[in-house]
């Protein structure tokens, strides 16, 4: 298959503005590093997460890398791997990703915006919003194998547990 040649279109305005003016509609901390990168402070149900938008113009992409705090010992990087693997089983948009230059989990998903689409709040937030919900929904697995030193599969196990009704 021959490589295609992408046509630089012109927009109305920059991705990363729209996801500037959500930042600041919901009072987040961010930075805007250059002008296809933006990073984010969401504070989430178990910490505090570290998301960088960035836009890719030769893709027509808007990406979106969610991370938290949680350094991988070399001796568990086997069994962070499995629990990635089954995790992304689970899942229907974005992945998990274990980024070997810093040895964090992150979030990963793109929102294609090909042919001059024009992306809007909704999703944007949208697209944040299934990032946050995602590292939310598997933190306690990371933090089962990391402190707890159950296995891959209990781990998931126990984060998939669902409790029915208060204490």
């Amino acid at each position: 298959m021959a490589a295609m040649e992408v046509e630089v279109v012109e927009r109305a305005e920059h991705p990363l503005d729209v996801v500037e003016r959500l930042a600041n509609t919901h009072d987040w901390r961010f930075d805007r590093a250059d002008e296809n990168e933006i990073s984010v402070s969401v504070t989430g149900s178990w910490c505090e997460y570290h998301v960088a938008f960035t836009w890719l113009d030769d893709m027509e992409a808007l990406h979106v890398a969610c991370a938290f705090d949680l350094k991988i010992p070399v001796r568990r990087r086997p069994d962070f791997i499995e629990l990635v693997s089954l995790i992304n089983e689970q899942l229907w948009v974005g992945h998990f990703d274990l980024w070997n230059s810093e040895d964090v989990v992150m979030f990963r998903h793109s929102l294609l915006l090909a042919g001059g689409a024009e992306p809007n709040g909704r999703q944007c937030e949208s697209l944040l919003k299934v990032a946050i919900d995602a590292c939310d929904r598997y933190y306690q697995a990371f933090q089962f194998v990391l402190w707890a030193g159950k296995t891959p599969r209990e781990a998931l196990e126990g984060a998939m547990f669902e409790t029915a009704g208060e204490a």
